[in-house]
């Protein structure tokens, strides 16, 4: 059965609502199973990141879509040191044509994400894998009304009282069809967590 794995941090709650929309996107999909991977400061020693048990999943999955906020024009610390840990992988090209997509999100519409997207299309081509855009133009709906076609882009509904953390719902539907974009790009190449495991 086609895996995606929606790998990310969030720092306030906000990543984390765009990578439930993804996985429910996926989850959409006849045959395909969304896996969420939160990565956590407290999985960071003295400045390296570990945890075997997601490595291993992500090595497992057909896809792996990462999800970071943009603090300072890229990705968050911590999910940094995630990726630089995953060197590891790389030396191997164990991620070598898995399908590969992300997603950002800050407090305005800009917040210069496009750096932080651009990061995480790199860093998949180092490791071999096939990025996927939003494939969407922006639409009455609000699907992708920030025109961000390398990944899904949300920023930040204020929150009054220390509210609950918000993203704009056409931020969230977009999400939602990224990840069901992906999954439909995997059961159309016809890939298993099998298949996955042989080229590992």
């Amino acid at each position: 059965m086609p895996c995606v794995s929606i790998v990310y941090f969030s720092g306030m709650g906000h990543t984390r609502l765009m990578a439930e929309a993804v996985a429910e996107g996926a989850g959409q999909v006849s045959g395909t199973i969304a896996h969420l991977l939160p990565i956590s400061g407290a999985q960071i020693t003295e400045g390296s990141w570990s945890d075997p048990a997601i490595l291993e999943r992500l090595s497992q999955s057909d896809a792996i879509v990462f999800g970071s906020p943009t603090y300072m024009g890229g990705v968050a610390a911590q999910f940094k040191a995630f990726l630089d840990a995953a060197s590891t992988i790389w030396l191997r090209q164990a991620w070598k044509d898995k399908i590969a997509g992300g997603f950002t999100h800050s407090n305005s519409p800009s917040g210069d994400k496009q750096g932080t997207l651009l990061y995480l299309v790199t860093n998949a081509m180092q490791h071999g894998m096939i990025w996927v855009g939003t494939g969407e133009l922006s639409q009455k709906n609000g699907v992708n009304r920030l025109g961000s076609f390398l990944g899904p882009m949300g920023n930040t509904l204020p929150s009054f009282g220390g509210g609950p953390p918000q993203v704009e719902p056409s931020d969230l539907l977009t999400s939602e069809r990224y990840g069901a974009r992906i999954a439909r790009i995997l059961t159309s190449r016809g890939l298993s967590d099998s298949h996955a495991a042989d080229q590992d």
